[in-house]
């Protein structure tokens, strides 16, 4: 293995060693751990983050270990994206994994492959390791483009991050110049999904840095590469997570990571799949008539609570 891996932790030991393990049975020649503080009103937190530090630091292989510890909570914003960028202000490129997304073993030699055929290339800004939509877009191809950075594991180079606007301070001038619509394919309930979430991103402080980074991605043109077949699991999903406390979506229990053969089959062209975008769009985001109306009539307060007691019924069935 040649890239650099960017392993981000918070309070989580269980998921952080599962995680950890992957990493080191890949042997990154450079590990760069970014820990968040604990939060002052949680109880024993204090204890699982020095844990988890230590669990992320058991290097064992001959490794240039690097740390970069919070005494205090950054959030779901700050937390991750510093460590981005501290990651590479050190590497023009690398690997990113959280705590709780287990990466299969081919994913460290797909990324290490795609970022230095990529490397150069201005615009394909992110190689990602999930491929939510597996069981309904086949390719002979080992991986295809895309306009989703999903960051599930994932990977980049310092010329793509330096792009992240944290802020989206460019986003009414791409918004009043209808950015989205250059990208929607016809489909206006892609508009109305993305302007409603990015205007709630930049009107009001949200933990999140992801929606930005995609944000950026759009802006400045960067296609990602998505891979043939899932190559992650996440596995912080319910239970303790921040954001994705719900019931499992049914998209991700579909999406069985499978192992990439190599070598690997590279695409001739490098051509956005407008097909894979529109199932991306239909199957994961439900992007449709139908669900779009429904996530207007959920915040009616009768409407509302019938609709999440029939989506809770149907999936217990």
């Amino acid at each position: 293995m040649k890239s650099a891996v960017l392993f981000i932790v918070f309070n989580r030991p269980d998921t952080t060693l599962k995680v950890f393990e992957a990493i080191r049975a890949a042997k990154p020649p450079k590990l760069y751990v970014a820990a968040d503080g604990p939060r002052l009103n949680r109880d024993g937190e204090k204890d699982l983050c020095n844990k988890v530090r230590q669990i992320a630091t058991a290097v064992d292989w001959p490794c240039e270990l690097k740390t970069l510890f919070s005494d205090v909570n950054l959030g779901c914003n700050l937390g991750p994206s510093q460590g981005i960028s501290w990651l590479f202000e050190n590497e023009e490129e690398g690997i990113i994994l959280e705590d709780d997304v287990l990466p299969l073993s081919s994913f460290f030699p797909y990324c290490d492959e795609l970022l230095e055929r990529y490397r150069y290339v201005e615009n394909v800004g992110v190689i990602s390791g999930c491929n939510f939509i597996s069981r309904y877009y086949l390719t002979s191809e080992s991986y295809f483009f895309s306009r989703y950075n999903h960051i599930w594991g994932w990977a980049s180079w310092r010329r793509a991050w330096l792009h992240f606007d944290g802020k989206m301070h460019l986003w009414p001038q791409w918004n009043k110049c209808l950015g989205l619509k250059t990208i929607s394919d016809g489909n206006i309930f892609f508009e109305l999904y993305w302007r409603n979430n990015f205007n709630k991103v930049f009107n009001k402080p949200t933990d999140i840095w992801d929606y930005q980074w995609l944000f950026s991605c759009w802006y400045y043109g960067m296609l990602t590469v998505l891979p043939k077949y899932n190559q992650t699991y996440n596995l912080g999903c319910g239970g303790n997570a921040t954001h994705t406390t719900g019931t499992i979506p049914k998209f991700i229990k579909k999406a069985t990571p499978e192992n990439l053969i190599f070598p690997l089959t590279h695409p001739k062209n490098i051509n956005r799949s407008i097909k894979a975008d529109a199932l991306i769009d239909k199957k994961i985001l439900r992007l449709t008539l139908l669900y779009t109306l429904k996530r207007y009539l959920i915040y009616i307060p009768l409407v509302g609570r019938l609709l999440l007691k029939i989506k809770y019924i149907f999936n217990l069935t």
